[in-house]
């Protein structure tokens, strides 16, 4: 099975909508068992493992922020935060036989009360084909402004 480069957008605009919609365990089941999440802490930075990074999880992590986010006792969730992700048309970078690359430009709203932040970030989603349809190999996404102190993100941009 081929994968047209329309499918490999597609696939973008579908992955921030679950995260937009808060259908976190569906935005799981997106995600290949070895995929990393990395959100870099300098700009341009090459290294998750010997460099500090602002977020660098795998499945396993994963879980847990969305057992937290979908806990009924988590209270620093009371009221829930939500997001909103304003993207660009997705660039394909690079279209393999079942590996393809994707780079997102975007904006990044989360909120919740009276707080408010916005964020301009780089996304660059790694994509396997597995048994027929797009997972999540690897992501990372790159604030703008990485060097800037902000809030808590509480969701994932």
């Amino acid at each position: 099975m081929s994968v047209s480069r329309d499918q490999l957008i597609d696939f973008i605009y579908d992955e921030v909508r679950l995260l937009d919609e808060g259908r976190y365990d569906e935005w799981l089941a997106l995600w290949l068992p070895d995929a990393m999440y990395w959100m870099p802490l300098d700009y341009k930075q090459s290294d998750p493992i010997n460099e500090t990074s602002l977020l660098y999880e795998d499945l396993f992590m994963l879980k847990l922020r969305v057992e937290r986010l979908n806990g009924a006792r988590t209270f620093s969730q009371k009221p829930k935060s939500r997001c909103h992700h304003v993207i660009q048309r997705p660039f394909v970078d690079e279209v393999g036989e079942d590996r393809f690359v994707t780079t997102t430009n975007m904006h990044y709203v989360e909120t919740r009360l009276d707080e408010q932040q916005l964020l301009a970030l780089t996304a660059r989603h790694d994509l396997a084909l597995v048994d027929g349809a797009l997972r999540i190999a690897g992501k990372r996404v790159d604030i703008l402004n990485c060097d800037a102190a902000f809030r808590n993100i509480q969701l994932l941009p």
